[in-house]
């Protein structure tokens, strides 16, 4: 025979405070911010003079946010420049959202996942649109992140969010120039939301 336990007044309360703080942290992990300018040691820019480009993408940290800067270009066949953090285990869960606060100048940015294979320049991208000088709260859930490779996509390599060990900016939008963009901070939600802006174009 099965029995119903019911809680009152201060128990009830109690039970419900804890499934409440429990249900919180497990949706939101924090996984980066720069509240620490020693977070700068996490980060590494990497620009298209790996392939002989010449765009010039740096990266500072001040005032509690990470500022990817610097001027794309398009000669000598280059045309993309970055910003990832080093190597690290991550703990990305399957039916995850990343989460992420920018501030951009317009353009269009990717969003990119590294996994150590021994491929060059491959990675996972989810293209997101930035509004000029306004901050933004971007969402991407890890099922829309697709495999490319030198920018082109690689059709049946699905995403394994546990082999994740890099989390990197990117711009690639074949408009040279000037660029920046801010970020706060990223997190990992581990419960799916609909997301702000899709890329299904992923681009080098």
């Amino acid at each position: 025979m099965l029995t119903k336990a019911v809680f009152a007044g201060p128990v009830a309360v109690y039970l419900w405070m804890t499934g409440s703080i429990l249900m919180a942290a497990d949706k939101d992990r924090v996984l980066f911010d720069f509240v620490d300018p020693q977070a700068v040691q996490k980060w590494q820019a990497v620009n298209d003079g790996v392939m002989g480009g010449v765009s010039d993408g740096r990266f500072s940290i001040s005032h509690e946010t990470m500022e990817f800067f610097g001027t794309l270009s398009l000669e000598n066949n280059g045309g993309f420049a970055s910003v990832r953090s080093r190597p690290a285990t991550l703990g990305l869960q399957k039916g995850g959202t990343l989460l992420a606060r920018v501030r951009g100048d317009g353009r269009e940015y990717t969003l990119n996942l590294y996994v150590p294979r021994p491929r060059t320049a491959f990675s996972y991208r989810w293209t997101f649109q930035t509004e000029k000088n306004e901050w933004v709260e971007i969402r991407a859930p890890l099922e829309k992140f697709v495999a490319t490779w030198f920018g082109r996509e690689v059709p049946n390599e699905p995403l394994n969010p546990a082999e994740v060990n890099s989390i990197g900016f990117l711009l690639s939008d074949n408009q040279a120039g000037p660029f920046k963009l801010e970020v706060e901070w990223i997190k990992l939600m581990r419960t799916s939301v609909p997301d702000r802006s899709i890329g299904d174009h992923p681009r080098r």
